[in-house]
């Protein structure tokens, strides 16, 4: 007996990737043009990717969020050999970008001290300086 092969439920359309990861279909094909994903094969001229790339954007989505380059995500992503495990890439990049997020994180609570000091003020005129030495 023969039955006729069905698409398998792994393949998605650019479509559903972008609906699943909430994303448009144009950073998808971004993020393809510069190999964050694996190319998307063709079907009726289609492109149709393997299920995995959901997790794969989500990664690439989170590391967006935190700061990472297009860069440096790729180098998460590829820049090491196959043998090199994922926890091993991150640490290895871990490291410096844990620093830089420090150094944002520091200055996102400066800005909120001072927005903060801002809103309670009534005063006729603004003296940002003022605020920031006092939000040090």
């Amino acid at each position: 007996m023969h039955f006729k092969s069905t698409p398998a439920v792994s393949e998605m359309t650019i479509g559903e990737v972008a609906v699943e990861a909430g994303l448009r279909a144009s950073a998808i094909r971004y993020y393809e043009a510069e190999g964050l994903i694996p190319a998307a094969h063709r079907r009726h001229g289609r492109r149709v990717y393997n299920r995995s790339v959901l997790d794969r954007l989500a990664l690439i989505e989170l590391a967006k969020l935190c700061g990472f380059t297009v860069a440096e995500t790729k180098q998460l992503l590829s820049g090491f050999s196959r043998a090199t495990p994922p926890g091993e890439r991150w640490r290895t990049l871990a490291s410096a970008k844990i620093d830089e997020l420090d150094q944002r994180l520091s200055q996102i609570r400066r800005m909120k001290r001072v927005l903060e000091a801002v809103s309670r003020c009534h005063c006729p005129t603004l003296e940002i300086r003022a605020f920031m030495r006092d939000s040090s």
